[in-house]
This record gives C-alpha cells, structure tokens and sequence, in this order.
C-alpha cells in the first residue's frame, strides 16, 4: 500500500535514513541551541558552531554517531535519529526538515540496549579539544552532572523486565518553525517507540525552553533544576538551566 501523502503544513516525523537528512537536522540544532539559546553544553560539544568549517565538523561528528548506532538483542536500534519536516515553502514540492530528535534506549545490562557509562567513566574529548585539559574537564563536569539522575535511574532499573529506559538525548526545532508542534510530534514518536517494545518508563534533560512541551505528553519534573557541580574556575560560566524529568506509561 503506497504511503499516504501527507498534508500541505502537517509536520511529518521520521526515522532518518541519510546523511543528508542528518546534516540538515544538524543546521537546525545549530540555530536553535547555538544562535537563539547559546546553550553552554552544546556549543563546548561543538566548537566553533558558528563558522562553517565548525558546523562542517559538527556534522560529520554526528553522521558518524548516527552511522555507529548498534542493536539490541532484539534487533532495536539502541539509538534512533528522528527527522520533522515541512512543504518548504521555497521550493514546492520538497519537504524541508525543520527539526531532529535522537532518542536512545539504556540501560545497565549488556544486550538491552546503549549501556550507561559508569559515574567516572573518563569521556574522551581529545578530537574536540586536542592538548586542552581545561575545557576537556569542564565539559566531562559539566555532562556528568546534568546526567547523573538519568544514569541513577538506569541502574534502578537493572532488574526489572525489561532492564531498559528511553531517553530523549537531544529535540531541537529551528526557531522559524517553532510553535507549529514539531518538538512535541519529535516526543510523541518516542513515547509511541517505548510502548512498542515494551519499555514503560522514559527520561530526559529539559530545557527551560522544552520542559512545557515534554509535561503536555506526561513527562513529571524530579526535583528542582540541575546543580552543575564544577570546579571553582568554571563557576561563572554559564551554565543551561535543565531538568530531569520522567515520563511512566505504568498506571
């Protein structure tokens, strides 16, 4: 049966299945989490975002991510890359994408899906800040502290059935098409994913900006904003204002 053709302005979410698609979701991010927010964590994990030999790199960085993606013993991707597009309205005809989401299942068991890397795991960041300690230890300080409710969470996690939790790693719309519910069909698409493998519980880090979006589709805050715990040289960078959040389709 063909695929129905969907409407003039409806938002259309799917799983990408280009480098072309991945790179245009990229610009999108690039606008969204770069020019409009500055966000502090996305822009040190994209350094010079605002050339375009760094939106290049950046790119390519997730291209290779989406490329690398492994399975379950299930055959799930542990790793989904969404794309939302839109008719573009330069040229008709084409469908412009207009937003990106990547969700991805952990866990704390090997076989069911990405595992959660232990609290001192070191990140590498050599290709990011090749011989910089300074900016690679305040990248590591800062992503683990606004992911250590998530990897709690996983660990609680380790013996129930199935030992797994969606998590909704990253949702960005660019900012000429926001309001239009692109961020909230991107959420919706995962929640729907959980339910088909039958994983009750999902999470995330909202921004100040999402979290509205995420608590319509029936994500609860846990707790307060996130502490970012960093050296006392880092303590007045800026510093994203997110949440840990937590969606259960259990009664």
């Amino acid at each position: 049966m063909p695929t129905p053709t969907p409407e003039k302005d409806a938002v259309l979410v799917e799983v990408i299945d280009s480098a072309e698609d991945v790179c245009e979701g990229y610009q999108c991010l690039k606008e969204a989490f770069g020019t409009q927010t500055n966000d502090a964590i996305w822009t040190a994990f994209n350094p010079g975002w605002e050339t375009p030999e760094g939106q290049a790199a950046g790119a390519e960085r997730m291209v290779q991510r989406w490329r690398s993606v492994a399975r379950d013993y299930r055959g799930n991707a542990n790793e989904v890359f969404l794309k939302a597009t839109l008719s573009d309205p330069e040229e008709p005809g084409r469908r412009r994408v207009v937003g990106l989401a990547i969700w991805s299942q952990a866990t704390a068991v090997a076989g069911y899906g990405d595992l959660i890397a232990a609290e001192d795991a070191k990140i590498d960041l050599d290709a990011l800040y090749p011989g910089n300690e300074t900016e690679q230890r305040f990248l590591r300080q800062m992503i683990g502290s606004m992911t250590r409710k998530r990897r709690e969470h996983v660990r609680a996690r380790a013996s129930a059935d199935p030992p797994a939790v969606m998590v909704l790693e990253l949702c960005g719309t660019h900012p000429a098409f926001q309001r239009r519910g692109v961020a909230g069909k991107l959420v919706q698409w995962g929640l729907d994913e959980a339910r088909r493998r039958g994983v009750p519980e999902a999470v995330t880090e909202a921004s100040s900006m999402g979290r509205g979006a995420y608590q319509k589709l029936g994500f609860v805050p846990q707790g307060s904003d996130i502490i970012y715990e960093v050296d006392e040289e880092f303590a007045g960078r800026d510093k994203p204002p997110n949440l840990f959040m937590l969606y259960t389709s259990r009664p």
